[in-house]
């Protein structure tokens, strides 16, 4: 069995910066794409950036310039990086992970971490 494990939400102020962590464990044989979404209240989830097993990056352009995506392949863990956040960033963030496991190709999720952006 697979599982992710999400840590680093929380309260922020307007500017402030917060890191998020997603660590996957298990049988886990190979990772591909990783990548983080969020989902605000009344809206549907949205992919927020990603990151292949190359490392190439894609972001949605209302965070291009102040998150960034990095993975480390040695823990199975993605990070996401989240500067100069906006009352609008506030949102439930989910990882995802593409990987092959015991049990074959999974598209994997974490919980969910609540970021709040507020003064």
């Amino acid at each position: 069995q697979v599982q992710l494990v999400e840590s680093g939400g929380g309260l922020v102020q307007p500017g402030g910066s917060l890191r998020l962590s997603c660590s996957a464990s298990g049988r886990i044989f190979s990772i591909n794409a990783m990548g983080w979404y969020r989902q605000a209240p009344g809206k549907e989830r949205e992919l927020v950036a990603v990151i292949s097993s190359g490392d190439s990056t894609n972001y949605v352009d209302s965070v291009k310039g102040r998150f960034t995506i990095s993975r480390d392949n040695a823990k199975n863990t993605v990070y996401l990086q989240m500067n100069s956040l906006k009352p609008e960033d506030t949102a439930v963030y989910y990882c995802n992970v593409d990987l092959l496991s015991g049990a074959g190709y999974l598209k994997v999720w974490g919980q969910g971490t609540l970021v709040t952006v507020s003064s």
